[in-house]
């Protein structure tokens, strides 16, 4: 027993004249969800990392990782209940998992929580063992609690050694008989809590049968819904999810919880800024905005708004996003946005994109009991409070692309904080079948990047973000993405045009960029596979080898000898009579593309493929187009800087928001 960690606590004695509040409950999957197992419960071993000696090196120590093994076999009929399980005899589990473990660090750097009991519940023989990591991912014990007949554990765990990383768990072990778990706690001592009012607001474009299935769930766990104040549904879609089938019963299982407002398709800013107007305007405490193309662990809405309750100041809180169909791998652990080049980046070299945990338990993988520390949280899933909206406003009316992480800068300049809370999830469409960087959202990528620059870069001139756009032009360009390419020029030109313009365009852009793209082959789709004739070229690859990536050394000579090639040599006749080849998606390269005159190109969901074609002339108009535009942005940055700056507090306003509303509202359904 560790005694500056733990304090065995026995009988009603002493809990007498103690509150105690409930942080996160220990929870179960559904017997229909049973290939997200991992991330409630786990079976296998754990290594994590060898803490180092004197006159080791520590960094060596530090980059070891376990890779816990599979263990023994989940039984589905051992699952009881949503809180309870069953441990057959002789047998161990773990519950160091993502959705049960305690994340301690970031409950001791954001709340006011210093320390928590956790009390566990149990029926027949065996034992619970508690453990705890440091933020190398070292795993240590912390005590061991021998259980028979019916009882209840309680352990009290300070937070005082959790500043960088670290989390709490418990393991089970069975006796000689099955052991029960009925149901277990992470607590604190104080008040009850008062839980703010929250409305969750879903922004929704043709996801009909999302929407219905999200509303059931939300109706099936009535204690995710206790504080939800309004379920608000923005419908922007043709589609209308209140006249969808199954629309009447969920709508009467939510109990008059349940508002759409139907207006014309403004984006997901627009969306999402309606949902941020509307808590704000029925008095609740907070927005909780999520995507249409989820599946919600209903709990996550608990935890959000019990960890944003007990912050030390007004926190923006998070959750995380696993692949709707992997549901074991978790897309991102949280975010940064490098101010150099102006992306997304992960907080740590040591992260990985797409962790498995069916591959590796958490209490294996070193990295993720670091505390990770972001800027932003997707708008997947996020609590917003409304003191925060009133502060600072409301969404860019920037359509898609880059709202999110905007507004999570914003946020952090005035003084709040965003935290993405391990144990908050949703399952949502994976990146991996989109390819959102070309075709009609390319304009919007390239666009709201820079004008998120331009208001936060902490560079004069943004910088290499100028550079890298123009060098992204050129890989388009050469790639044969012609409609691409030239819907990032209009967004350059719409981005030099200033902020003013930008709620104007909210509805009309995209019918715009759409009928732009009706005029360039590499943005016409077919689905039939023989949709386009069979590919040959007039001569074979030199040696039989093919396209060959370029090195480094020699990738800037062999990128300009390509370009000059491209400009000046005439286009193969043959290649637009039959394409020269068939490129799957994911060789879809710039430096393999641009060696061809033509060919078909897969798209990144799989449904169609379009046939691109190299023409000159467009190249060199586009080219020449792209460096003009750069080149009067690289020049006045600090003019436009200053600009967006100056319009930001109006363009994200309640007034402007509320004259685009009401412009675009068609009806609202109660």
């Amino acid at each position: 027993m560790s005694v500056e960690t733990t304090v065995q606590e026995t009988g009603a004695e002493a809990d007498a004249g103690r509150n105690w509040r409930t942080l996160q409950r220990v929870i179960l999957p559904s017997q229909s969800q049973m290939d997200t197992v991992p991330l409630y419960m786990d079976t296998g071993s754990a290594t994590g990392v060898q803490l180092p000696t004197i006159g080791h090196d520590s960094s060596t120590a530090a980059s070891q990782q376990g890779t816990g093994s599979a263990g023994t076999e989940v039984h589905v009929e051992d699952f009881l209940s949503r809180r309870s399980t069953s441990v057959r005899a002789g047998e161990r589990v773990s519950f160091g998992t993502y959705f049960n473990a305690f994340p301690a660090s970031y409950w001791r750097r954001w709340t006011t929580v210093d320390s928590v009991r956790l009390s566990v519940t149990t029926s027949g023989p065996g034992a619970v063992i508690v453990y705890k990591s440091n933020a190398r991912g070292a795993l240590q014990r912390v005590d061991t609690r021998r259980v028979e007949g019916n009882s209840t554990s309680t352990f009290e765990l300070s937070l005082k050694p959790f500043g960088d990383g670290g989390w709490y768990w418990f393991d089970l072990v069975a006796g000689s008989r099955q052991l029960v778990l009925r149901e277990a706690e992470w607590q604190s001592e104080g008040e009850p809590l008062r839980n703010g009012s929250i409305t969750l607001e879903i922004t929704t474009l043709n996801k009909t049968d999302f929407c219905i299935n999200n509303l059931r769930l939300l109706s099936e766990h009535p204690e995710a819904l206790q504080h939800v104040q309004e379920v608000l549904l923005v419908d922007q879609g043709t589609e209308k999810v209140s006249e969808a089938e199954g629309f009447a019963e969920v709508s009467a299982a939510l109990g008059g919880k349940l508002r759409i407002i139907n207006q014309a398709n403004i984006g997901g800013s627009g969306g999402f800024a309606r949902g941020m107007y509307e808590a704000v305007e029925n008095g609740s405490d907070y927005a909780l905005l999520m995507d249409d193309d989820i599946v919600v662990e209903p709990e996550s809405i608990i935890r959000l708004l019990t960890f944003a309750d007990l912050c030390k100041k007004p926190t923006i809180v998070g959750g995380h996003m696993f692949d709707l169909y992997n549901r074991t791998v978790l897309h991102t652990f949280g975010e940064v946005v490098n101010p150099y080049r102006f992306q997304p980046s992960l907080p740590s070299e040591d992260m990985t994109l797409g962790h498995d945990f069916m591959r590796s338990n958490l209490r294996s993988t070193s990295w993720m009991h670091r505390r990770v520390d972001v800027d932003y949280n997707g708008w997947w899933m996020c609590l917003i409070p409304t003191e925060v909206i009133r502060q600072i406003g409301l969404s860019l009316p920037v359509f898609i692309k880059w709202d999110d992480a905007e507004y999570g800068l914003r946020a952090k300049e005035a003084g709040f904080a965003t935290v993405s809370l391990p144990g908050a999830a949703v399952w949502h469409v994976s990146w991996i079948d989109k390819d959102d960087l070309v075709g009609w959202q390319a304009y919007f990528h390239a666009r709201n990047r820079l004008i998120a620059a331009l208001i936060h870069s902490p560079y004069e001139h943004g910088g290499r973000l100028v550079r890298e756009s123009g060098y992204n032009d050129i890989k388009h360009l050469v790639s044969m993405q012609y409609a691409t390419g030239k819907g990032r020029n209009m967004a350059l030109a719409d981005l030099l045009d200033g902020p003013d313009g930008l709620h104007g365009l909210l509805a009309s852009k995209l019918p715009a960029i759409r009928t732009m793209m009706k005029g360039y082959p590499d943005s016409q789709f077919s689905s039939d596979p023989d949709g386009y004739p069979a590919p040959k070229m007039d001569k074979p690859p030199r040696h039989g080898h093919g396209v060959q990536q370029p090195s480094k050394v020699n990738l800037v000579p062999w990128a300009a000898k390509t370009v000059a090639r491209q400009l000046i040599r005439p286009v193969t006749p043959s290649s637009r009579v039959r394409p020269q080849a068939n490129v799957a998606h994911q060789d879809n390269r710039w430096w393999r593309l641009s060696q061809f005159d033509s060919a078909v190109v897969s798209n990144a969901e799989g449904t169609g493929a379009s046939w691109y074609q190299r023409d000159p002339k467009q190249l060199r108009e586009m080219l020449a187009e792209s460096a003009r535009l750069h080149a009067i942005l690289l020049r006045d940055w600090p003019k436009l800087s200053a600009r967006y700056k100056a319009a930001l507090p109006a363009i994200t306003s309640f007034e402007s928001w509320k004259k685009t509303f009401d412009e675009h509202t068609q009806n609202e359904v109660k």
